[in-house]
C-alpha cells in the first residue's frame, strides 16, 4: 500500500459553483453507504406556496444543462439564509431556505432545487466511480469564491467572507511560497487566475502559465510538483468550462475529461494525485448541514464571520493509480474533508512543516484515497472529451452578456496589475501605489467577452514579463472586439 510520501506530483482542478447534491447527489442509488439524495430523510424545500419541492432530475432536457438560470445568490448574507431559512442561524442547520433566497434573485424556485443525473456528467460520473468520491468534503467557508479559493492557497480567508476588492492584495502567506524553495509548482489558467489576488505570488508570475502548457508539462521530467489548474471564466473562442451557473456544465465536463486524459496517459501517471473539486456551492442545493469548523485564527476586530462553519458540500473526486475504483471516502477523524485537506496533503507528499493556519493543522490528508497496490492500467484509458456543439448565436449570446459579478472583479483586479506588466515597474514599486485608498476604477467593458479579453492579456502579459518572455503593451482600458485573441481554452 502506497502512502503520500510515493506522490510525487499532485494536480488539482478547482471548478466553480456546484454542491454535491447538484452533482452527484444521484450517483449511487443502489443502497450503499452514500449520502446522496437517495438515502436522504424527506429533502426537499418550501416552495412560494409552502408546499414542499423535492430535488429533481430531467436528463432528456438540454435545458437542464444550464440550471439554475439566473445566477444564485452567493454572498455571505445569501448563503446563511440558503442554511437556516428564516431561523436563528446558529446551531444544526435546517437547509431549507434555497428557494426562498432564489426566489428572492429572480429564480424560479424549482429550479434551484434541479440536480444532475449521472449520464448528464459522464466524465465527472466515470471518474467518481473508477477511482473515489468523497461525500463528506465541504467547501472552507458558507462564502463566496474569492473566500474558499483563498482556503485552498492559504489556509485562511483573512477574514473576508465575500468577494471583496477593499482586501487587495491580499498578503497571505500560501503553499505556493512554502514549495518554491524546494519544490517547483504552477498554476495555469485559461484566461485569468485567482489566484493573482494574493501579492506574496506576485514574484512568481513566471510560475502562472496558460492552459495548454500544462498538457505539455505533464509529459515532461520536470512536470512540477505541485499544478493548480483553474477553468475558463469568461466566454472566448469558446464557452466557459467553470460549472459556474447558468454556464453549461457540458463545457465543465469535458474540461475535466481533458485534464484526466493528459495525467492518466503521462508518464508520471505512476506517482500523480489528480483532485478534482469546486470551490464553493453557488447557491445550489444541498441536504447536509455544514457542521462546525476550526476557526483559521483569531478573528480581527470588526470581522463578520469568524469562520467556524464550513461552507456547503462540494463535489469532490480524487484519483491515483493507488485508488480503488468505488471508494467512497470520508475523514476517520473530528474534522471533514475541506479545501484545506489539499494543502495538508501537499504538505505530506513534500515534507512541508508547520501549518498555514489553526483550520490547516485540523484538517484530515488524502492519503486514505491511496487504498489499493499499484496499477497503471486503471479504467478508464481516456475519456470523452467532445463538449456540445455550440451554434454561432450561442457563442455571440454569451459573448455579448453583462459580465457576472466574478468576471466583473477579475476585470476589474485586472486592470489593477497592468502596472506590473511595463518594463521598470517592480513588484514592490507597484505595491506602495496599488494600496492607497480609493483608487481609481477602471473602464468596464460592455459584455463579457470584452472583459475576458482584457483580463486574460493582462495575466499573458504578467506571465511572459515575468519569465523573461516579450510582453505585449497592455492598456489600462479594456480592449474592443478587434482585438480578440486566442487566449482562451486551448490557445498557445
Amino acid at each position: 500500500m502506497a502512502t503520500l510520501s510515493d506522490i510525487k506530483h499532485v494536480v488539482v482542478l478547482m471548478l466553480e459553483n456546484r454542491s454535491f447534491d447538484n452533482v452527484f447527489g444521484h450517483l449511487y442509488t443502489d443502497g450503499r453507504d452514500f449520502n446522496g439524495l437517495a438515502s436522504a430523510q424527506n429533502p426537499g424545500n418550501p416552495g412560494p406556496d409552502g408546499t414542499p419541492i423535492p430535488p429533481w432530475t430531467d436528463p432528456g432536457s438540454a435545458s437542464a444543462a444550464t440550471l439554475p438560470t439566473p445566477d444564485p445568490g452567493e454572498l455571505f448574507v445569501d448563503i446563511t439564509q440558503q442554511l437556516f431559512g428564516n431561523g436563528p442561524a446558529n446551531g444544526v442547520p435546517p437547509m431549507n431556505g434555497f428557494t426562498a433566497n432564489y426566489v428572492q434573485h429572480g429564480g424560479n424556485a424549482r429550479d434551484i432545487m434541479h440536480c444532475f443525473s449521472p449520464e448528464e456528467l459522464p466524465a465527472l460520473t466515470q471518474l467518481a466511480k473508477s477511482y473515489a468520491v468523497s461525500d463528506m468534503w465541504f467547501a472552507s467557508a458558507p462564502c463566496q469564491t474569492w473566500p474558499n479559493r483563498f482556503f485552498v492557497h492559504a489556509g485562511t480567508a483573512n477574514g473576508y467572507e465575500n468577494n471583496d476588492k477593499a482586501g487587495f492584495p491580499f498578503p497571505m502567506q500560501t503553499i505556493f511560497n512554502e514549495l518554491a524553495p524546494t519544490h517547483e509548482w504552477r498554476i495555469y489558467f485559461h484566461d485569468f487566475s485567482q489566484a493573482a489576488l494574493l501579492q506574496r505570488l506576485w514574484p512568481y508570475f513566471a510560475n502562472f502559465r496558460p492552459f495548454c502548457e500544462f498538457l505539455a508539462d505533464v509529459n515532461s521530467t520536470d512536470m512540477p510538483a505541485y499544478s493548480f489548474l483553474e477553468p475558463q471564466y469568461f466566454p472566448g473562442l469558446e464557452m466557459p468550462s467553470d460549472l459556474h451557473p447558468p454556464h453549461n456544465v457540458a463545457y465543465g465536463d469535458a474540461l475535466v475529461a481533458l485534464v484526466y486524459n493528459a495525467v492518466r496517459n503521462s508518464p508520471n501517471w505512476a506517482s500523480t494525485m489528480l483532485i478534482i473539486t469546486c470551490d464553493e456551492h453557488g447557491g445550489c442545493y444541498d441536504h447536509v448541514p455544514p457542521p462546525a469548523a476550526v476557526p483559521p485564527e483569531t478573528p480581527r476586530p470588526g470581522q463578520v464571520f469568524n469562520f467556524d462553519r464550513y461552507g456547503v458540500r462540494v463535489p469532490a473526486v480524487i484519483i491515483s493509480p493507488y485508488t480503488k475504483p468505488e471508494t467512497i471516502l470520508r475523514s476517520t477523524g473530528p474534522q471533514p474533508f475541506d479545501h484545506t485537506s489539499i494543502i495538508r496533503t501537499v504538505r505530506a507528499c513534500f515534507g512541508l512543516q508547520a501549518p498555514l493556519s489553526a483550520r490547516e493543522a485540523s484538517a484530515p490528508d488524502l492519503s486514505a484515497a491511496l487504498n489499493d497496490s499499484l496499477n497503471l492500467d486503471r479504467a478508464p484509458a481516456q475519456l470523452d472529451v467532445t463538449a456540445p456543439q455550440t451554434t454561432g448565436a450561442e457563442l455571440q449570446a454569451a459573448q455579448n452578456a453583462v459580465p457576472n459579478g466574478l468576471q466583473t472583479l477579475f476585470h476589474d483586479i485586472a486592470a489593477r496589475l497592468a502596472p506590473l506588466t511595463q518594463p521598470g515597474v517592480s513588484v514592490e514599486q507597484h505595491l506602495q501605489t496599488v494600496v492607497q485608498p480609493n483608487p481609481p476604477g477602471p473602464p468596464m467593458s460592455g459584455d463579457a467577452v470584452q472583459a475576458g479579453t482584457y483580463a486574460a492579456q493582462i495575466m499573458r502579459s504578467l506571465s511572459d514579463a515575468f519569465s523573461g518572455g516579450q510582453a505585449p503593451k497592455v492598456s489600462p482600458a479594456p480592449l474592443d472586439s478587434t482585438s480578440r485573441d486566442d487566449v482562451y481554452f486551448g490557445g498557445s
